[in-house]
């Protein structure tokens, strides 16, 4: 297995929204400043794939984002 991650140290994410991440069009941005398309679709290329997407993320401390592919041979 193969796990990428990502942290980042911006101000973080409550469960609520980690929740929600994978839904088509939700977003956290104002109207007009995002559709809320980019992580359904990233969550369905790596599903299809056979991995995962998932968050980790404390509120004003930042989020790490982690990709886990299988390996094939």
């Amino acid at each position: 297995q193969l796990i990428v991650s990502v942290r980042d140290t911006g101000i973080g994410m409550n469960a609520q929204t980690i929740e929600r991440l994978g839904e088509p069009f939700f977003t956290t941005k104002p109207v007009g400043a995002g559709t809320g398309l980019g992580l359904s679709i990233s969550y369905g290329i790596v599903s299809r794939h056979g991995g995962k997407l998932r968050f980790e993320s404390q509120v004003g401390k930042g989020t790490t984002a982690f990709v886990e592919l299988p390996f094939t041979k």
